[in-house]
């Protein structure tokens, strides 16, 4: 029955996502890492994959998935039927109105394909996490130049 091997092969293909965090490689800049993923989730679309999601990751220089919004649209201006979402957002660092919001927007962007997925790890060390979760007595728009 090669049409039912046929078949089911393309049912496990339609199945198969990929998470990417943008590895950086030697040699590598960060905008050409994200060039290649944008290429990547451009074939994986192409190749039938279900979904492709961007983890959210600070402060490691061979990882460049630190906003997965901002990547996600990216994708989903690139490709034309996979689902971009976020493998995930981590809560802590980000004000929920505000990732709702985002989220918003790229579904209005790419109806039906946007995907959130959340965390709530800090998604990076401490002193970076410290760093997003920053508030005390003097305002965000006071210290923004610091």
């Amino acid at each position: 029955m090669p049409g039912a091997a046929a078949r089911l092969g393309r049912m496990m293909l339609r199945a198969l996502s990929v998470l990417d965090l943008i590895p950086v490689r030697t040699g590598q800049t960060s905008a050409d890492a994200v060039a290649a993923s944008v290429a990547l989730a451009v074939l994986a679309d192409r190749l039938g994959f279900e979904r492709y999601w961007f983890a959210e990751h600070h402060n490691m220089p061979s990882v460049a998935s630190t906003a997965p919004p901002v990547l996600i649209a990216a994708v989903a201006a690139q490709t034309e039927r996979i689902r971009v979402g976020s493998g995930g957002v981590m809560l802590p660092n980000h004000a929920p109105f505000t990732v709702g919001e985002q989220f918003a927007a790229l579904e209005a962007l790419a109806p039906g394909r946007i995907d959130l997925g959340l965390g709530r790890a800090p998604g990076s060390d401490p002193v970076i996490t410290a760093l997003l979760r920053s508030s005390g007595p003097t305002s965000d728009v006071e210290r923004f130049e610091q």
